[in-house]
C-alpha cells in the first residue's frame, strides 16, 4: 500500500486547523493517558494502522504497560485494568464513533455524565470526533505507520 498524496502538504491549512484543536485538546484538562487511550480506541473501531501504531507508541512512552494496551479493544473484560473514568470515556468513545448505529443513546450520556463534568464530556467529545477525523484523513490518502517504515 503507498501514501496517495500528503494532505499535510496539500492543504497545510486545513492541518493547521486540526493541528488547533489537538492543541486544545491537550490543554483542555483531560488525563493525557485517557485522551491517548480513547485515540487509540477510536482508531481501533476505524480500523486505522497508522494512528493505531502512534497512539500505541504514545502510551508507551507515557509508561502504559502493554497488558493494559494489549485490551484496550476488550475494556469491559479487563477487571480494574481501566479505571472508572476510562471505561466510561471508552464507552463513549464507542457510542459517539458508532453514531450511525448507536444513535448515542440516553444511557451512553448518563453513564458518560456520571463520570465527566460537563465541560470534561464537551471536550471529550471534542477529542473523539477529532480522532474520528484524522482516522479518516490516514486511512484514505494512505498514510503509512512508522512500523511499515522502520522495516
Amino acid at each position: 500500500m503507498s501514501k496517495r498524496l500528503d494532505y499535510n502538504q496539500i492543504a497545510p491549512a486545513g492541518a493547521k486547523a486540526l493541528g488547533g484543536v489537538y492543541g486544545y485538546v491537550m490543554q483542555s484538562g483531560l488525563a493525557p493517558v485517557l485522551v491517548d487511550l480513547v485515540y487509540l480506541r477510536v482508531s481501533q473501531i476505524n480500523n486505522c494502522a497508522y494512528c493505531l501504531d502512534m497512539h500505541t507508541r504514545d502510551l508507551l512512552k507515557k509508561g502504559v504497560k502493554v497488558e493494559k494496551l494489549a485490551l484496550v479493544q476488550a475494556w469491559r473484560e479487563a477487571g480494574n485494568l481501566f479505571d472508572a473514568r476510562e471505561r466510561a470515556a471508552l464507552a463513549w468513545a464507542e457510542s459517539v464513533t458508532l453514531v450511525a448505529q448507536t444513535g448515542v443513546p440516553d444511557t451512553a450520556y448518563e453513564e458518560a455524565r456520571a463520570a465527566f463534568e460537563e465541560r470534561e464530556l464537551v471536550d471529550l467529545t471534542i477529542a473523539i470526533g477529532l480522532m474520528n477525523t484524522y482516522n479518516r484523513m490516514a486511512i484514505s490518502f494512505r498514510n503509512t505507520p512508522q512500523a511499515v517504515l522502520e522495516q
